[in-house]
């Protein structure tokens, strides 16, 4: 079997992108093969754990109840179930999906202010992750993009933490913000000052080699050249990738080591591993664990390569 044909056999999440992405497929087979994400496979599980409520898990960040520490941050909750659909490509059109979205819009608050979930709250990272659902699903999110982009730091990106705490940005964080405001341009577009921000985020990361310290050039984390999904909010090269494809940036030469890195990830046998998988729980499992063929990473690191040789 093809590693094309190993993707196709995935589920309706991986085809209907390995269609679009990699072979190139007729606009209306992909999608009709979309739309069948939000009723079938990994989409359709995912709507299928909503609560009645109008939330995942009790929770907007945190699923309700006790946590215990150990087990590692919770990804079953609203805003990760949503992201997830968001990185399925569900068809936000689709009834199910709008259906569900809206109802936890309406209903779920965060935890730290109680505002609407759309409202967000004022710490960067769950700021974005709002922004991004927002805009995926057609709303407007040009004020919480306005105040994402006031908490853009001196030094070109992003930090969850307060400038208080720091000053700096952070690769997590900088990525999320980016990934925010790529899905607002695209859905409402962006304004001057935004557009700047993501500019000087991009430079943030680019001047980095999208994983080395600046003034070192040594890697920052051993992480983050390995390859998650999901990856929550943790940064790793080839999410950087993948954002980078998706807005459609330039091919920059400071991109070379990352793509390199890419192409030293795949197995003799064409795939790339699922790797550093983060603790917690989830919605349900998805893959077969760390160091096995993901189809995932696959599709991913793929059109990532066929976006850098494109532009060549």
């Amino acid at each position: 079997m093809s590693v094309l044909d190993w993707l196709m056999a995935g589920d309706p999440a991986i085809r209907w992108q390995t269609m679009r992405d990699l072979l190139g497929a007729d606009p209306e087979e992909v999608a009709a093969e979309r739309a069948r994400v939000a009723y079938e496979g990994w989409g359709a599980r995912l709507l299928a754990l909503q609560e009645t409520d109008g939330s995942w898990a009790g929770g907007a960040w945190f699923p309700a109840g006790d946590r215990d520490p150990d087990d590692g941050q919770p990804w079953t909750s609203t805003a990760h179930v949503l992201v997830l659909l968001t990185l399925l490509g569900a068809d936000p059109d689709a009834h199910a999906l709008r259906e569900a979205a809206e109802r936890a819009f309406a209903a779920v608050r965060w935890e730290d202010n109680d505002a609407a979930f759309l409202d967000g709250e004022d710490e960067a990272c769950t700021l974005a992750t709002t922004i991004l659902v927002g805009a995926y699903f057609g709303h407007d999110m040009s004020g919480a993009s306005a105040r994402l982009v006031a908490d853009h730091r001196a030094d070109g990106g992003w930090n969850c933490d307060p400038p208080s705490l720091s000053t700096r940005s952070s690769f997590h964080s900088t990525l999320l913000a980016l990934e925010a405001l790529e899905a607002q341009h695209r859905a409402h577009g962006l304004d001057p000052a935004a557009l700047e921000a993501v500019d000087d985020a991009r430079e943030y990361l680019l001047v980095r080699s999208l994983m080395r310290g600046r003034r070192s050039g040594t890697v920052v984390d051993a992480a983050y050249q390995r390859f998650s999904f999901p990856p929550y909010w943790h940064y790793d090269v080839l999410r950087a990738l993948d954002h980078l494809r998706t807005a459609d940036a330039p091919r920059d030469p400071r991109l070379a080591d990352a793509i390199a890195l890419v192409r030293s990830r795949q197995s003799a046998a064409g795939q790339w591993p699922l790797e550093n998988t983060h603790r917690g729980a989830v919605p349900f499992v998805m893959e077969d664990g760390d160091g096995r063929p993901s189809r995932w990473n696959t599709l991913r690191a793929m059109r990532v390569l066929r976006w850098w040789e494109e532009q060549a």
